[in-house]
């Protein structure tokens, strides 16, 4: 069963989430002050966060206490998994991407698969994260209903949905992504 998954950036309306299978299984993500709050103070914690000095290298461990901004034109493309909330019935995924791929991207969506707590497939999603514009920081959210997120041990980026530049289709989603977590949830390629 392959499922998708629309994604709900912090400040857009609220949308209901779908899957190809079973609408039910996605709530829609429900919005307030403290959300807005808490995404300000997200945003700000990564402005603000220190930088590694020219010429010392920022490492590249998934898990790491601080993401890994993308360097200029010649980054990549890169994904923090940077929080995972239970609300009622369901794990809220909060997603941190950062363009520093040098171009923008059209339009960008992952092929993941989401692992139990004991290792095994547990689902299928398509996240879709929309535009990604250069050098921009963009916060999403993806709620699994029915899901707990201390059940969920890994989630794997297995291949690309969509990428589009203004080229058309490419390659750069993949080739440039940099996927880590601030969770205990390991996120990979």
């Amino acid at each position: 069963m392959q499922s998708i998954v629309i994604p709900k950036s912090v400040s857009a309306p609220s949308k209901t989430m779908r899957t190809r299978n079973d609408a039910s299984l996605y709530r829609p993500v429900k919005h307030s002050l403290s959300a807005a709050m808490a995404a300000l103070a997200l945003f700000a914690g990564l402005c603000n966060a220190p930088r590694p000095a020219s010429g010392q290298d920022a490492g590249g461990s998934t898990g790491g206490s601080q993401m890994q901004r993308p360097a200029g034109g010649s980054g990549g493309l890169g994904l923090e998994l940077n929080n995972a909330v239970d609300e009622t019935g369901l794990c809220r995924l909060s997603y941190v991407a950062v363009n520093g791929t040098g171009e923008p991207l059209e339009k960008v969506s992952y092929d993941v698969v989401v692992f139990d707590g004991e290792g095994r497939v547990s689902s299928f999603l398509v996240l879709q994260f929309g535009q990604l514009p250069e050098g921009k920081t963009k916060v999403v959210q993806f709620d699994l209903a029915d899901q707990p997120c201390s059940g969920i041990s890994r989630i794997l980026v297995n291949d690309v949905s969509e990428c589009e530049t203004a080229a058309g289709s490419a390659t750069i989603c993949m080739d440039a992504l940099q996927p880590t977590s601030r969770t205990t949830i390991k996120f990979d390629t």
